[in-house]
């Protein structure tokens, strides 16, 4: 297996369990902080790794959905990407969900 293959499946994975951490981190046992937060970082390391693989490929005609990254400034908008995605789900719980959480412990 490539370099190539590992980050893209290491990326997968980091992007599988974000998603997974997120959803379980709400429940009927009420907001699991530290999984939430979990959930967050597991997001940044896809993002990083993400960037990684489009520093290292991008150009190389390795596969075409990361040549389109072939300048530093398109390389740096999938940390942008990131990091816009990660402010939103976190406004969204905090003014969407977290309420709700709040209301049903009273």
């Amino acid at each position: 297996m490539t370099t190539f293959n590992s980050l893209a499946i290491l990326a997968l994975v980091f992007f599988i369990a974000h998603v997974f951490l997120l959803f379980t981190s709400f429940g009927k046992n009420g907001y699991h902080k530290k999984r939430y937060f979990y959930s967050h970082v597991t997001l940044w390391i896809c993002g990083v790794i993400l960037f990684l693989l489009a520093w290292l490929y991008a150009g190389k005609q390795i596969s075409p959905l990361v040549d389109v990254f072939d300048t530093m400034e398109k390389q740096v908008m999938i940390i942008g990407a990131v990091l816009l995605l990660s402010l939103s789900a976190h406004t969204i719980v905090r003014f969407l969900i977290m309420p709700k959480y709040i209301v049903n412990k009273r």
